[in-house]
């Protein structure tokens, strides 16, 4: 279990009060990891950090900021002297405010481009510039372990049937920004991980699956259909994946992109 050890790392994880977010840190905190929470609201973030143990630091971070990142990075360094992992989880993924409007709103034909720009600002430019300046610090030690959050519609393009209610009536469609921008996180990966390879920084994607967080019955049943497992995933499902690519059990490994989606890219 030592190959899965994290003690005395120091690891970043941005958008950490998501629903992926908090179990990122949970897991790295269980392996041995001291955790930097970061997100925009640093309350949210201490009150996970508190959770966590007082070994960890609550940082507010804007990703899409240079100066948010530099104060994020300073912090961290006069804590802990160096960062040996970052999780690149920040991300948008479209919700509409009217539901009554999110058919529309979703379609292709109508999507409004400051949700595009949006997206890509926070998804693509906020990870970009994440790994250009936390990375940084991994390059000049001469190691680190960079993970970047893409997903399953990074690979395939959306079914929009899952989104048919039982009545076969299209509630919503998957909108072109997410899955784009999570192709993008891939393509982005493979650079990094040429650029810094003789760096000893290793740099690798995690595509996870669709996690069930209370969405409408319909929804969840047509998404599990779609996996060979028969269901959707639970947040704590990826916990290992994370600590997998963040220590030296994957230490020969970069440039992939692990999926971890019950089986639903395999056919």
């Amino acid at each position: 279990m030592e190959l899965f050890s994290l003690t005395d790392k120091i690891a970043l994880v941005t958008g950490a009060c998501g629903l992926l977010g908090i179990q990122h840190c949970k897991a790295l905190a269980e392996a041995g990891a001291r955790v930097v929470a970061a997100d925009l609201d640093e309350n949210a973030c201490q009150a996970l950090v508190n959770e966590l143990g007082t070994e960890h630091l609550a940082i507010s971070l804007d990703v899409t900021s240079q100066a948010s990142l530099w104060t994020a990075r300073d912090r961290i360094l006069e804590k802990y002297g160096r960062l040996d992992v970052l999780v690149n989880n920040a991300a948008i993924n479209d919700m509409f405010e009217n539901p009554l409007m999110a058919k529309e709103q979703s379609m292709f034909e109508h999507y409004p481009l400051e949700q595009w720009n949006r997206s890509w600002n926070v998804n693509v430019s906020g990870m970009f510039l994440c790994s250009q300046v936390m990375g940084a610090v991994m390059a000049a030690q001469g190691s680190g372990s960079i993970i970047n959050i893409a997903s399953t519609y990074g690979i395939v393009a959306p079914d929009q049937s899952i989104y048919r209610n039982a009545a076969g009536e299209q509630t919503f469609y998957k909108s072109p920004a997410y899955p784009v921008t999570k192709a993008a996180v891939l393509g982005f990966t493979r650079y990094l991980a040429a650029y810094w390879g003789n760096r000893n920084v290793r740099v690798n994607a995690l595509s996870p699956g669709g996690v069930e967080n209370n969405q409408d019955t319909f929804f969840i049943q047509n998404y599990a259909a779609k996996t060979l497992l028969g269901k959707m995933a639970a947040a704590a499902d990826y916990k290992g994946a994370v600590v997998f690519l963040a220590s030296n059990a994957s230490a020969y490994m970069t440039g992939a992109n692990l999926v971890v989606d019950g089986g639903w890219t395999a056919i």
